[in-house]
């Protein structure tokens, strides 16, 4: 992915994007992802969404939790890929 400005519909049809793939943790994730999938159909019915749930494993995890635990120096490998961490640990030690 790379950093955009604009609709997220408005990006997938400039770069030739037919499926926009979403994660859901929770209800709640649903709630508020289904509803910005039914917007985005509104706005371009040519690009579908499609949702994938997670391991049990990792249910509880999301990026907020991380990067607070990167804050505060804390080990975050088992969550995010290497690269992820890295950088994490990165702009949060240019941070202190």
């Amino acid at each position: 992915m790379e950093p955009f400005s604009g609709l997220l519909v408005d990006y997938a049809k400039a770069n030739g994007i037919g499926i926009i793939i979403r994660g859901l943790r929770f209800i709640s994730d649903f709630e508020y992802e289904f509803q910005m999938a039914l917007m985005n159909r509104r706005l371009n019915p040519d690009i579908e969404t499609m949702f994938l749930m997670p391991s049990e494993t990792y249910t509880y995890v999301n990026s907020t939790l991380v990067k607070e635990i990167a804050r505060h120096g804390g080990n975050v490998d088992s969550f995010v890929p290497k690269s992820v961490a890295s950088r994490l640990k990165a702009a949060f030690a240019a941070k202190r």
